[in-house]
C-alpha cells in the first residue's frame, strides 16, 4: 500500500540536501504540499522547483525566525500537518582537548537546540487543532558511544526530546517521532570519506547487511511514520541503519560470520 498525503502542507528542515531533500521528494511524489526550508534558500528554492514545492529560508537556531516562518505558512498555504526536523550539522572526531567549546555549542544548538525550535514553533499549532505528525533525525549516534562528544549527546537529546514532546503533546492528537540514521550515503558522508575521516570498507563491513544506507530509504521510514498507516505510532525511535547497531556487537567475537552462500 502506497502512502498519500494528499495536499497536505509538509514543511521538511534542511530540506535542500542530504536526507531533507529525499524526505522533501518522497512527500511530493506522494501528493504532499511541501515546503523546503533551509538556511541556504538558494538550493531550496533548487529543490523546490524540482519538486514543485515552496522554499524558505530558516536558520534553525533563530527562535523568531522558526516561529514568524510556522505563523506565515499557516496563513499563506495552510494548516501544517506534518514537520520533520532535518537540519543538522556534523562534526570533527575531535578529543576533548582539542574540541573547542564554540564548535560543541554550534553542534548542539543547530542539532538539538533547533530541533526544539522548530517542534515548539509547529507543535504548538498542531495542537490547538488536535492533530499533526512530526518526525525527528536524530542518529544511531545518539544510541552509541562514538568519537562526537558534542554531536552524539546532541542526537541522544533529539530522542529524549521526541518522547517528551509525544507525551506532551499526546492528548491532542499530535504524535511526534524519531528516525535514527545509521551511514547514509549522503553529501556530508561523502566528504568524510574524501577528508580521510570516515572508511567506507569499515562503515559497511560494521552493518549486518553490508552496505551504506540510502537517502531513501530514510524518506521511506520518515513518510511511514508521517502516515495514517502510523496512526497509533508515537514517542518511537526507528533506527533505520542496515543493521549497525545489532552488527557491532559481534567484532567482540571475531566479527559476523560469512553467509551460507560465502561461506567455505
Amino acid at each position: 500500500m502506497d502512502l498519500d498525503f494528499g495536499g497536505r502542507v509538509i514543511v521538511v528542515t534542511g530540506g535542500a540536501s542530504g536526507i531533507g531533500a529525499s524526505c522533501a521528494r518522497f512527500f511530493a511524489a506522494r501528493g504532499g504540499r511541501v515546503v523546503v526550508a533551509d538556511k541556504n534558500e538558494a538550493a531550496a528554492r533548487q529543490i523546490a522547483g524540482e519538486i514543485d514545492g515552496i522554499a524558505a529560508a530558516l536558520d534553525v537556531t533563530q527562535e523568531a525566525e522558526a516561529e514568524a516562518l510556522m505563523a506565515r505558512l499557516e496563513d499563506e498555504v495552510g494548516p501544517i500537518a506534518v514537520l520533520v526536523n532535518s537540519a543538522g550539522v556534523l562534526q570533527r572526531t575531535a578529543p576533548p582537548g582539542a574540541l573547542t567549546m564554540k564548535e560543541w555549542d554550534l553542534v548542539a544548538r543547530i542539532d538539538l537546540r533547533g530541533t526544539y525550535v522548530c517542534c515548539a514553533a509547529a507543535g504548538v499549532r498542531m495542537a490547538k487543532r488536535r492533530g499533526g505528525a512530526i518526525v525527528n533525525i536524530a542518529s544511531v549516534s545518539g544510541m552509541r558511544s562514538g568519537p562526537l562528544h558534542s554531536y552524539g549527546p546532541a542526537k541522544a537529546g533529539v530522542i529524549s526530546l521526541t518522547e517528551c514532546l509525544a507525551a506532551e503533546w499526546g492528548p491532542a492528537g499530535v504524535r511526534v517521532n524519531t528516525v535514527s540514521p545509521g551511514f547514509t550515503r549522503t553529501p556530508a558522508l561523502d566528504k568524510g570519506v574524501d577528508l580521510g575521516v570516515l572508511d567506507r570498507t569499515d562503515m559497511t563491513a560494521g552493518s549486518a547487511l553490508g552496505r551504506l544506507v540510502e537517502p531513501e530509504e530514510i524518506a521511506a521510514a520518515v513518510g511511514f511514520l508521517a502516515s495514517d498507516l502510523a496512526s497509533a505510532i508515537t514517542g518511537v525511535n526507528i533506527a533505520v541503519d542496515a543493521g549497525y547497531l545489532v552488527a557491532t556487537p559481534w567484532q567482540a567475537y571475531g566479527g559476523l560470520r560469512p553467509s551460507p552462500e560465502t561461506a567455505t
